[in-house]
């Protein structure tokens, strides 16, 4: 009996034991709990008060202030920009254009000139045709047509010269240089525009700063063919380039005429930019079957705001003598500012890209 006795305590003891550890499990978690509530509602009202302060902060406006300093860096850093990028312009004036006194003479002439037919007209024809007005005249009369006036920006090579050139705010035409080691990107840069021309350096009589794959008078047509065939390549959508220098190559008959034939064959039409009086490059293009097509006016052989503008003028009163002129000149900041700050000039006139002027075969 007495053995039985104490095996009936030893559970007894066991059974307080574990109560007592339930217990206090329970006290250890109640705890806990407690204090995850404290740390969630002290999480809340720090949530609280820190949305207070920002809703006085926006309320006080300190943001927009910052932003507008930002905003003021910003333009600060942009009209640095600018400045620099003008004066590497101003430098750039000598460097690449030969500026020979060709450049200061104006043309009159409608620049335009087809191949004639070869089918004659006969007397009666004529006779007939002068008595009764063509269909042209009778529509012009009843809707009248504003003279045209194409300006082209030669030389470009930068995509900041095309941004401030199209600040202008109408419709130039931009004519940028084949690519080189200078300005690689000038073939990249056109893609984009809706219309373009190409540059084409062609040698010069007297010039230092020669662009590199200059064609020159004693190259032969098959390098010629090649190089043209490299700028198709470059400006798969181009269809009109003019020559950047050129005095001394387009007075040469023999090598404009190897340069036509190669520019017939990759459907091109050059555009005379005129640099010296004697080019022959409307007689290619009456061989070629191509169209005449020249320059009026150059308009910032000076670099001056009052010369500029009376250039201008010269070109539109040639557009409203002949119905249409074209324009050089070069992205210099003195030109785009000059010609930004004379639209009043260009009022009843069309402002168009070169393959716009009416007369050229659509």
């Amino acid at each position: 009996m007495t053995r039985r006795k104490k095996s009936s305590r030893k559970p007894t003891r066991r059974k307080n034991s574990t109560s007592k550890s339930n217990y206090n499990f329970k006290i250890i978690n109640i705890l806990l709990l407690i204090i995850a509530l404290l740390i969630i509602a002290i999480g809340f009202l720090i949530y609280i008060i820190d949305n207070n302060r920002v809703k006085k902060t926006i309320d006080n406006t300190p943001i927009p202030k910052t932003v507008e300093k930002i905003e003021q860096k910003v333009k600060d850093t942009k009209d640095k920009f600018d400045k620099y990028f003008d004066e590497v312009e101003k430098i750039k004036k000598d460097k690449f254009e030969e500026y020979t006194k060709d450049f200061y003479k104006d043309y009159t002439d409608t620049n335009i000139e087809e191949k004639k037919s070869e089918k004659s007209v006969t007397e009666e024809e004529k006779k007939i045709e002068s008595k009764e007005p063509k269909k042209e005249e009778k529509e012009k009369a009843i809707f009248p047509i504003k003279p045209k006036l194409a300006i082209i920006f030669d030389d470009v090579t930068t995509q900041y010269q095309i941004n401030k050139i199209r600040d202008i705010g109408y419709k130039t035409t931009i004519s940028v240089m084949p690519p080189t080691k200078k300005h690689p990107d000038s073939a990249k840069i056109a893609q984009p525009l809706p219309f373009y021309m190409i540059h084409f350096p062609l040698e010069a009589t007297a010039f230092k700063n020669e662009e590199s794959s200059t064609l020159h008078i004693n190259d032969t047509y098959e390098k010629i063919e090649k190089r043209v065939a490299k700028i198709r390549e470059l400006y798969p959508n181009a269809k009109y380039t003019n020559n950047h220098t050129g005095s001394k190559f387009t007075e040469n008959r023999e090598a404009m005429d190897k340069l036509f034939k190669a520019l017939t064959k990759y459907d091109f039409v050059f555009v005379d930019s005129r640099t010296t009086g004697k080019s022959v490059a409307k007689e290619m293009a009456l061989k070629y079957n191509m169209p005449y097509i020249s320059r009026n006016v150059f308009l910032d052989n000076e670099q001056e705001f009052n010369y500029i503008q009376g250039q201008l003028k010269k070109a539109v009163a040639i557009a409203k003598k002949n119905g249409f002129a074209i324009a050089i000149c070069h992205p210099h900041p003195i030109t785009i500012k000059t010609l930004k700050e004379s639209k009043p000039l260009l009022d009843g006139l069309e402002m168009i890209y070169l393959n716009q002027i009416p007369t050229l075969k659509k």
